[in-house]
């Protein structure tokens, strides 16, 4: 009896499976319509960007994407069905329950990491669906770091059509859900959204002249550098002004105006040291490795000046060592902060 069973139960499977060239196939397709391509308005409201790495050129952030489209195939008599509207809400409903097509977005400059939080699928009985994912990513930033702790950077999230050309998938801006939350984003001021629909030739389609649809959010943002001032400009700046204490010092002792030139020159050393992990490890020069360079060669050259006020002396000649000591105590300073201006001055006009 039970041998009997088995082949019955077997031959039911079969006939219950969905078979090749059935009503579930043709959905898993991209709607076909009159007027070209499927349409999809694509909105998303960026909630917070968590973190900034300015060594790695990413950031990290936290958005809901929104996606509109129209599938007629997915339309149904609501007072057959009992509601206007259809709900997949979550991750299992909507990959194994829903069993429609729909658009396959990817962020194009993800570094590494994508996450989606909640997902919600709502199909309306006209055929109109409306996704929205909640995700957490990180992204590439193309970042200039020359004007930092000045600078203003653009932190863009791209999504482009995996796959589907222009010609099958156009992407068009959602304007009524694109926009952004108040961000807890230390040191940066972002300004209001901006967005652009363009189109890109991947090669991995290896058919040239072949367009994808992409849509490019970004976020424009300014650097507070209030605390970059506080932390390694100024506290250096008054570190190369006790230097020049040593042009008002008694010249009966070369070795203590030495000493405390090298002191100076240590010192700022030990607080580049400190302050290193707040500021990007990058190759090119910028306005603050522009700024400490100009802070080293300014106490160096206090250590030549004790070099030679002291040759003067050990040759009796006193009254031109008191006037290279008169001279420096205002020719430093204004030096300094002249070649600060000029170097600042650079960079803006340059960059």
């Amino acid at each position: 009896m039970l041998s009997r069973l088995v082949p019955l139960s077997t031959l039911c499977l079969l006939l219950c499976a969905p078979q090749p060239g059935t009503a579930q196939d043709a959905l898993r397709g991209p709607p076909r319509t009159a007027h070209g391509p499927v349409d999809v308005a694509v909105g998303f409201y960026l909630i917070d960007i968590v973190d900034i790495n300015s060594d790695e050129k990413t950031f990290e952030f936290e958005g809901i994407l929104s996606l509109r489209w129209n599938d007629p195939r997915l339309a149904f008599d609501p007072a057959a069905v009992g509601t206007d509207e259809k709900i997949y809400q979550g991750k299992y409903q909507f990959a194994e329950i829903f069993d429609g097509w729909w658009p396959p977005l990817v962020l194009r400059n993800e570094s590494g990491r994508f996450e989606r939080q909640e997902v919600l699928l709502r199909v309306g009985h006209d055929g109109s669906v409306t996704y929205v994912e909640e995700l957490q990513a990180l992204a590439e930033a193309n970042m200039d770091l020359r004007l930092i702790p000045f600078d203003a950077q653009e932190f863009g999230v791209t999504f482009e059509v995996l796959g589907y050309d222009t010609n099958t998938v156009r992407l068009r801006p959602d304007s009524a859900r694109i926009g952004l939350a108040d961000p807890t984003l230390t040191q940066w001021h972002l300004d209001q959204v901006q967005y652009r629909v363009f189109e890109t030739d991947p090669a991995y389609l290896g058919v040239g002249g072949t367009a994808l649809s992409a849509i490019e959010f970004s976020y424009p943002a300014v650097r507070s550098p209030h605390y970059l001032l506080r932390l390694v400009v100024f506290p250096l700046m008054i570190l190369v002004a006790l230097s020049w204490s040593v042009f008002w010092m008694d010249r009966e002792s070369l070795g203590d105006r030495m000493d405390i030139s090298f002191i100076g020159i240590l010192t700022v050393v030990a607080f580049q040291i400190l302050v290193s992990d707040r500021l990007p490890r990058i190759s090119y020069f910028t306005i603050m490795s522009s700024f400490m360079y100009v802070t080293y060669l300014t106490m160096a050259a206090a250590v030549v000046v004790n070099l030679r006020v002291g040759a003067l002396d050990q040759r009796g000649d006193i009254a031109r060592g008191n006037r290279l000591d008169r001279i420096c105590r205002w020719a430093f300073p204004l030096g300094y902060g002249a070649t600060l201006a000029v170097t600042v001055a650079y960079y803006f006009v340059r960059y």
